[in-house]
């Protein structure tokens, strides 16, 4: 099993963020990367359909011999989680953890702004996980505008900058030292976040933390490829493929060579 690949699951391009932190850090493992793109935004729908989005998504990765599932979205994360881990006989990450754990390493006076889409905010998840350091105060903010925004290429845009300064005005009277961003979508509108907060606020990104962890669980579990083959890298989405490159390319910061749209890649499974 330790050459089979990791699967990595997002409703649309945000997984990125988290798939190019694996990548670096686990350079020898082989990754599936599906963006639910035909459905995109989960994080406006109701728990029922999330849940049966995210069960859908699971088990096409599980039905490519993934050895671990890295749900790359914090909707998914706080919705469906416990459904999936519950659903599948393989190793399975949230991103949830992950960010309340980076957040706590960065802040100092345990005052800590959440980010995330509307799902995310409404579904308490982060009352929870923070539950357990009672000392930490948080302001949840939902910014449901901010991943349209990143999808169209507006992370520069004047537009994206009002967004902002609409969701994010609140924080100036605050005492908040850490932002989380609670969505993988976010980290590509830190400049324009970090100007609205001011530069003596830090931003948590999960991406780099839930990278970590997927790396000790795989070695906890014996499950980790150390190669020295070159590791590939494959991505499918249910819409659109071009559109998931060119803007994919824009999350990994490097070219992506070839994007599957999920009906050709069941028809030359099943031909095959």
């Amino acid at each position: 099993m330790s050459n089979a690949p990791i699967g990595i699951f997002d409703s649309g391009f945000g997984g990125l963020t988290v798939m190019k932190e694996i990548k670096e850090r686990l350079p020898f493992e082989n990754l599936i990367y599906f963006g639910d793109t035909a459905r995109i935004p989960y994080g406006n729908k109701g728990k029922e359909t999330i849940i049966r989005y995210s069960v859908e998504s699971a088990n096409f990765l599980k039905s490519q011999g993934i050895k671990a599932l890295v749900i790359a979205c914090h909707t998914v994360s706080a919705v469906a989680f416990s459904t999936l881990q519950e659903m599948l006989d393989i190793p399975v990450i949230g991103i949830v953890q992950a960010g309340a754990s980076a957040a706590i390493e960065m802040t100092k006076n345990f005052k800590i702004a959440v980010l995330g889409t509307r799902a995310t905010i409404q579904s308490g998840v982060y009352n929870q996980v923070f539950a357990i350091h009672p000392q930490v105060e948080i302001f949840p903010i939902a910014c449901p505008l901010f991943v349209n925004l990143i999808e169209e290429g507006f992370t520069r845009h004047t537009l994206a900058e009002i967004a902002a300064e609409e969701y994010l005005h609140s924080l100036k009277f605050k005492t908040i030292d850490t932002v989380l961003l609670a969505c993988t979508h976010f980290p590509l509108l830190k400049e324009i976040i970090q100007k609205q907060v001011g530069e003596q606020v830090k931003l948590a990104d999960p991406a780099q933390k839930c990278a970590r962890e997927l790396e000790c669980l795989l070695q906890e579990k014996d499950l980790k490829n150390s190669g020295p083959e070159k590791a590939y890298n494959q991505f499918i989405v249910s819409d659109d493929p071009e559109k998931f490159r060119l803007l994919g390319e824009l999350f990994l910061q490097y070219p992506v060579e070839k994007v599957m749209h999920l009906q050709d890649f069941m028809f030359l499974n099943e031909k095959a």
